[in-house]
């Protein structure tokens, strides 16, 4: 049972807490907020304190608007910055760049050892995951669970899984049930490298351990899994996938996807090892021919996604070979990918994943067949032609017809793939995307809400009016200019939906055929 306490009603700063419990033990219960208020309240009055504390050169350089906003616009969040080097464990805690940030993530054992910090050392860090163990320790003595803290405009998010604590600390526009679905995928990409069998060993044999030596290199697909959003001052469309649950095709003619697909089934279809055959380009699938009787989660394939996208050593044109576990798919085993791009001339790149971890040579020569067959029926121009074609349309052309028409999104229920529009002025600036961003996790939050879920949104605003509608057959998400009148977006919407059901085999897939 969910429920919500205030451990203070004098204070009127004191953040609120959310946990769970099976029990209905008010008094005690109480006895315990008390002592989490004051914890949660001496953090937040030295978080407040170094907020003040900012160097004058700093403070100089932003003459209007909110600190915190203008400094993350000014300091890129590369990985040099980021890493703080000092060994001062307070170095890190009172450096701009690690305070700016808009999110944090935090990794750490059941046992209190540092696992993972999305800005910063983890070293120099120890006093914060010291914190965040000892609160839920805390909650736990008293037989709850704690869900998320809200304080002032900063929301705190725990995910409690075996022998792991996940937690976000975000100032974004992200909702506390979308920061707990992104701390979810942030474990499932965790238990895509180990294994959650793996896992649940390691720490069966000594919960002290330090998960790191065995995440070593992997912190990358973490960190680039979870700065898809605006938190690092750039726009991304990947955002938008995690917020629905989806994935994003690549927009091409259905008689060329098909050729695609007939190229690979025929070079796959007697390779008994083989499950899952996937091309993608720019982070959407081109298509994906599978085995019978299996497919892969939407989720899952973020995660293939995620893999191919920041990982350079795949972008060098030699084939790779690396053991991939798809959590939704079976948590407990790897499947095998050969990984590999198709060739210098076209930006597609291919996996085949199998069960047999000695198939790499195989899979090899299946690779070279499904390449010869593309290039034989001319296939690398149409995917370089689509690739590019994604990157300079701004609306469909059935879009392109609606000037009041600013951006949306549209999801076919029974598929989870999402048809995102490019983002037009203002939202191709950092500001703009922002806001753009906000909104939609805002309307996402009211439709998907488990408490009072709605099927339509229409909020007229002084510069934009906003549109969610859901339907047993898809969702729809637009902003429109502040002037149109209602009957006018209605007649809008009817427009763009035929538009997309006119061209829907050109954006979606309908079915992933199998071998």
């Amino acid at each position: 049972m969910d429920r919500e306490t205030v451990p203070s009603a004098a204070n009127s700063t004191t953040p609120r807490l959310h946990a769970q419990s099976g029990r209905d033990d008010t008094e005690s219960y109480s006895d315990a907020e008390a002592g989490v208020g004051g914890i949660i309240s001496e953090i937040l009055e030295e978080m407040d304190q170094q907020q003040q504390c900012v160097p004058p050169t700093s403070a100089a350089k932003f003459s209007t608007g909110s600190l915190v906003e203008e400094a993350t616009d000014e300091i890129e969040p590369d990985k040099e910055t980021l890493l703080i080097s000092s060994d001062s464990p307070t170095d890190c805690l009172h450096n701009p760049t690690w305070r700016f940030q808009k999110k944090h993530i935090f990794i750490l054992s059941e046992a209190g050892k540092p696992v993972f910090s999305l800005h910063g050392n983890e070293e120099n860090l120890a006093s914060i995951f010291g914190v965040i163990q000892a609160l839920v320790s805390f909650v736990q003595d008293g037989q709850d669970e704690i869900k998320s803290i809200q304080a002032k405009d900063v929301q705190i998010v725990f995910l409690l899984k075996p022998s792991l604590i996940l937690v976000a600390v975000s100032r974004t526009g992200f909702s506390s049930a979308q920061l707990e679905m992104q701390l979810n995928d942030v474990y499932h990409q965790i238990i895509s490298t180990l294994t959650f069998r793996h896992l649940k060993t390691v720490f069966s044999k000594h919960k002290g351990f330090d998960l790191r030596r065995l995440l070593a290199g992997s912190e990358r697909l973490i960190r680039h899994l979870v700065l898809s959003d605006s938190s690092t001052g750039q726009t991304n469309k990947n955002v938008f996938t995690f917020l629905t649950n989806s994935i994003r095709v690549l927009p091409m003619q259905a008689s060329t996807r098909l050729s695609i697909v007939n190229a690979i089934k025929e070079n796959c279809h007697n390779h008994k090892n083989l499950v899952f055959a996937v091309l993608i380009v720019n982070n959407q699938l081109i298509t994906m021919v599978r085995m019978k009787k299996y497919s892969i989660n939407p989720a899952d394939l973020r995660l293939v996604f995620n893999l191919v996208e920041s990982s350079e050593s795949f972008k060098n044109y030699d084939e790779n070979w690396t053991p991939l576990c798809l959590p939704r798919f079976d948590e407990n085993g790897f499947l095998h990918a050969h990984v590999s791009y198709l060739a210098e001339c076209c930006q597609a790149c291919l996996l085949l994943f199998s069960v047999d971890k000695d198939d790499f040579f195989d899979l090899s020569e299946v690779k070279k067949r499904i390449t010869e067959k593309l290039e034989r029926t001319q296939c690398f121009p149409a995917i370089n032609e689509a690739a590019i074609k994604t990157k300079k349309v701004k609306l469909p052309t059935f879009g392109s017809d609606i000037p009041e028409l600013k951006h949306f999104l549209y999801k076919p229920k029974a598929l989870a793939q999402l048809l995102c529009s490019d983002f037009p002025r203002p939202y191709n600036t950092i500001e703009g995307f922002r806001h753009l961003e906000a909104t939609y996790c805002n309307l996402i939050e009211c439709v998907h809400s488990v408490h009072r879920p709605l099927k339509l949104i229409y909020k007229a605003k002084s510069n934009e009016i906003l549109l969610a509608w859901v339907t047993s057959a898809y969702e729809l998400y637009a902003v429109f200019e502040p002037f149109a009148e209602k009957s006018t977006i209605i007649k809008h919407v009817d427009k763009l939906i035929k538009g997309i059901d006119k061209e829907f085999d050109t954006f979606f897939i309908n079915s992933h055929p199998t071998f």
